[in-house]
């Protein structure tokens, strides 16, 4: 017998609505106008420029704040506001800005007014709260404008045309209306996780009801440590396409569920893509990326590297309406461990932009295959004859500029000749470094077993006194808490 299942009254929109908003815990907003920002000079400009014009309040809270050109010019722009009397704090993260700029860089700001909080530095009584890190890159100026993107305050992101290192892609927004207010909460929720909550003072609060500014609709998901909303949303979004998935990110690790999930949409016929960077910042990063690639293309998941310096945008585009952009990775540590900050656009004109945009990257990335997974005409099969250019070593981080250009030449030579390149073997790597890895380990112990001992000593007496004092202070919590259960 057949049966009819009868209609719930939810039409599909209205579904899709409730379920992106219970996954992400963020609201739909309307009244929006967004602009997309392409790469650190075109972020640099406009943020020193919103700074300059600042007449009430500027926050600014970013994951690293370098103590070089750009570091300084904003440090400038920023002392300029706060000796006019506008009301200027800043957040940094310890671990971001930990070798990039010391205390003392703030000193003139503080001087001139201004209030500066980093972010989690290590504390006695938190075995492992130093693992949670603030990786927002957010500015907001008087209630009336918000940016927010993947770009820190460091002229890294600008390359060094001299030795020939093009800029970092990199991608953010421009926010108008009343959107804006829910990043100045983001803002005051951090700034309250490192001291006193914002002042009740005049130049901070809000003026009046936001207007709107425009026609766009957005979720702002401002994420905390184990609050896990942006996993949830991108879980969803992975279910919910039915044409295509976008995907640009700086660190994909990709955890089960979540490959799970984009395989499940790429065998339903989803165009899934995966654009991540050819030359990481982080060597170590780009090996564990690199070595979940296979299921990923095995499932049809197509996947490119980025030819240039480094690409360290995090974005997602799906089925030309659905767009996200903002400071959030495809790893577990900004799923679960960072505060993060991302909007989730639903706009066809914006997802449209943001879609030509992935197209012009792919123009400058090398498609990864499997041999012999699809078939080639004649003409791909001899161009797939020419030789696979060798990957360099790396020799340390972003600043191995002569290991990011061999990188990018070699890409660009094998892009242009092939237009893909065949994946190699990506699991025996990180499996003989881990053995070497150990040998060494073993060797060291044996033959000088202090060089061992003495760091496992300092870890073991660290957790010894964080462990104390987290004792101590639930003891006398509940010491405290008792003659007022008593009354």
């Amino acid at each position: 017998m057949n049966v009819r299942h009868r209609s719930t009254g939810f039409s599909n929109r209205l579904f899709a609505e409730q379920a992106l908003s219970r996954s992400a815990g963020a609201p739909l907003i309307g009244g929006n106008a967004v602009e997309l920002l392409i790469d650190a000079r075109a972020h640099f400009d406009a943020w020193l420029a919103a700074i300059a014009a600042a007449k009430r309040h500027v926050f600014l809270e970013n994951y690293i704040i370098r103590d070089d050109s750009i570091g300084q010019a904003f440090r400038a722009a920023l002392i300029e506001r706060a000796r006019a009397g506008v009301f200027v704090a800043v957040i940094g993260d310890w671990v971001g800005c930990l070798g990039q700029s010391r205390a003392s860089f703030w000193n003139d700001l503080r001087a001139a007014g201004g209030q500066v909080r980093i972010y989690n530095p290590p504390r006695l009584g938190s075995s492992f709260g130093w693992v949670s890190r603030d990786h927002r890159k957010v500015l907001v100026v008087d209630g009336e404008v918000g940016f927010l993107s993947g770009v820190c305050l460091s002229e890294k992101w600008l390359g060094d045309p001299g030795r020939d290192v093009p800029p970092w892609r990199d991608t953010g927004v421009v926010i108008r209306g009343p959107a804006v207010a829910e990043i100045e909460h983001a803002f005051a929720d951090s700034w309250q996780q490192v001291g006193e909550p914002l002042p009740d003072d005049e130049r901070v609060r809000p003026t009046a009801e936001a207007r709107d500014a425009g026609s766009v609709s957005l979720r702002l998901i401002a994420t905390q440590p184990s609050t896990a909303g942006m996993y949830r949303l991108d879980q969803m979004v992975a279910a919910m396409a039915t044409k295509t998935l976008w995907l640009t990110d700086a660190y994909f690790v990709g955890v089960a569920p979540y490959v799970q999930a984009l395989a499940a949409a790429a065998r339903d016929g989803v165009d899934v893509r995966l654009l991540v960077p050819g030359s990481s910042d982080i060597p170590m990063v780009a090996g564990m990326s690199r070595s979940g690639y296979r299921p990923l293309l095995k499932a049809g998941i197509r996947v490119f590297e980025w030819n240039g310096s480094m690409l360290h945008a995090k974005t997602a585009v799906a089925d030309g309406r659905w767009a996200r952009v903002g400071s959030s990775n495809l790893n577990i540590a900004s799923w679960l461990s960072n505060r993060e900050i991302d909007v989730a656009i639903e706009d066809n004109g914006f997802a449209g932009k943001l879609e030509a945009q992935y197209e012009a990257d792919l123009e400058n990335a090398t498609e990864i295959l499997l041999r012999g997974r699809r078939r080639r005409s004649g003409n791909e099969r001899m161009r797939s004859r020419a030789p696979r250019p060798p990957r360099p070593r790396h020799t340390g981080g972003s600043s191995s500029r002569a290991a990011a250009g061999a990188l990018r030449l070699a890409n660009t030579v094998g892009a242009a000749l092939t237009e893909h390149r065949v994946l190699g073997d990506t699991e025996t790597g990180p499996l003989l470094a881990g053995a070497l890895t150990a040998i060494v380990l073993t060797v060291v112990a044996i033959l000088w077993p202090a060089v061992i001992a003495w760091p496992l000593a300092l870890i073991g007496a660290w957790f010894a006194v964080n462990l104390s004092v987290s004792w101590w202070t639930l003891r006398s919590k509940r010491k405290r808490s008792a003659p007022d259960e008593n009354r």
